[in-house]
């Protein structure tokens, strides 16, 4: 029954990040591009990085001058730049990609939450003025649901270093042309000019994406999606077009405020067959102040055969042996085990933690497969848990294995236009 019961709640959970954004939340993104410079806690964009630039909003006409003022007084061009926007004037976001390749940016897909706006809405008045100061401003950073669509897409194309965190969307579509016509010109004239325009714009955008190093399977996918509506690029796409092509991308530990707090991780991890991913996340929740309970969740392997035995260690000695018996929820198999005192101080003092599955083959030999996990973010997400911990021992609670990830069906949104 239980099974049954935490099934059911994970499907739900899948479907809620399936549904179509309303009007409200289309319109949570300030009405012209915003950049300013952000720093928040240590690490909190990567090992030894805690400041960043911040570029958020609708691509306007004039974006392109305003970012080239703000970057030319920002010397450190090793400092990341965190994209969060809908899209908006291609012809803006071409100039502002070929900046970003002058400059060799380094450009990944993030929300910038600042401290000082945490009682308004992060895009009113009083929140705007606090970035356009042209100071460094106190701020949380998060990829969970962060995206960079339509003509956003092409500002992120101009860097040379390029990351789509696994929880972060990068989403495409069609252009929309817009034709301003005087006098009363024949139909006909009308319709070939229309296309006239639109073949150049086909091939001016073709020509950006070529001289940014992508592939031209993103160009040919672009013209397939109507701008009405929209395509989220999987991870694969990500990959095989050049856009991302880290072989595992992961998220940092972040700390999830549910009503049953927990630190959260998630990876996609290029397969053997070289052109597909797998999904995989963690989850660390606080049983009480000594002991944790971890939860591992993956993509099944179709092919797979027998039982494997799974095996996270932080140090020789200190491991989660998660056993052999996962829980079966849809397409992912989930393992759930308690974590000792010991483990979970070797887990926090190590810069990686290693994942090993062993499994038994036909021949009567056992297959052992590795690899390792970043534990950045970690160390502080505990800590924060630990306030909200009881005290004494309590019964382990059964708790809702992990959904899939956001990247898988992130809430999107587009609003470009040409």
């Amino acid at each position: 029954m239980m099974v049954r019961l935490l099934v059911l709640a994970t499907l739900l959970l899948i479907a809620g990040e399936l549904r179509a954004r309303t009007p409200a939340e289309k319109a949570g993104f300030p009405s012209k591009l915003v950049i300013y410079l952000a720093k928040g806690p240590a690490n909190s964009c990567g090992q030894g990085c805690d400041r960043w630039i911040a570029v958020e909003g609708t691509v306007d006409q004039g974006a392109a001058a305003r970012i080239r003022r703000f970057l030319a007084g920002v010397k450190d061009t090793q400092r990341p730049i965190y994209f969060h926007s809908p899209g908006g004037a291609v012809d803006q976001s071409f100039a502002i990609g070929r900046l970003l390749r002058s400059r060799k940016a380094i450009a990944r897909v993030g929300r910038t939450i600042v401290t000082a706006c945490a009682s308004g809405t992060q895009i009113d008045d009083a929140c705007l003025k606090i970035k356009n100061a042209g100071g460094e401003v106190e701020a949380e950073l998060t990829t969970r649901k962060a995206m960079c669509n339509s003509a956003c897409g092409y500002l992120f194309l101009g860097a040379t270093t390029r990351e789509v965190a696994p929880d972060a969307a990068i989403a495409v579509h069609n252009s929309r042309l817009t034709l301003l016509i005087r006098g009363d010109p024949p139909p006909q004239v009308v319709a070939e000019l229309r296309q006239q325009r639109l073949a150049m714009a086909d091939r001016e955008r073709a020509a950006f994406i070529a001289a940014m190093g992508i592939k031209g399977e993103l160009t040919d996918l672009i013209k397939t999606v109507k701008f009405e509506s929209i395509h989220v690029l999987t991870r694969p796409e990500l990959y095989r077009f050049g856009i991302d092509t880290r072989a595992q991308p992961e998220t940092l530990w972040t700390l999830e405020k549910a009503a049953r707090p927990y630190a959260r991780k998630v990876v996609f991890a290029r397969k053997d067959d070289g052109a597909s991913f797998r999904i995989m996340e963690w989850r660390l929740f606080c049983e009480n102040k000594n002991r944790a309970r971890l939860l591992f969740s993956r993509e099944s392997d179709v092919g797979a055969t027998g039982k494997s035995t799974i095996v996270m260690m932080a140090e020789p000695g200190k491991s989660v042996a998660f056993g052999r018996y996962p829980a079966r929820v849809g397409k992912f198999e989930v393992w759930s085990d308690t974590v000792a005192p010991d483990t979970i101080k070797a887990m926090l003092a190590t810069p990686r933690l290693f994942m090993g599955e062993s499994t038994p083959a036909a021949d009567g030999q056992t297959s052992l497969s590795t690899f390792d996990i970043d534990t950045t973010g970690l160390e502080s997400a505990w800590t924060q848990m630990l306030a909200t911990c009881p005290a004494a021992p309590v019964a382990a609670m059964p708790v809702a294995p992990p959904t899939a990830p956001a990247a898988q069906s992130p809430t999107v949104d587009a609003t470009p236009s040409r």
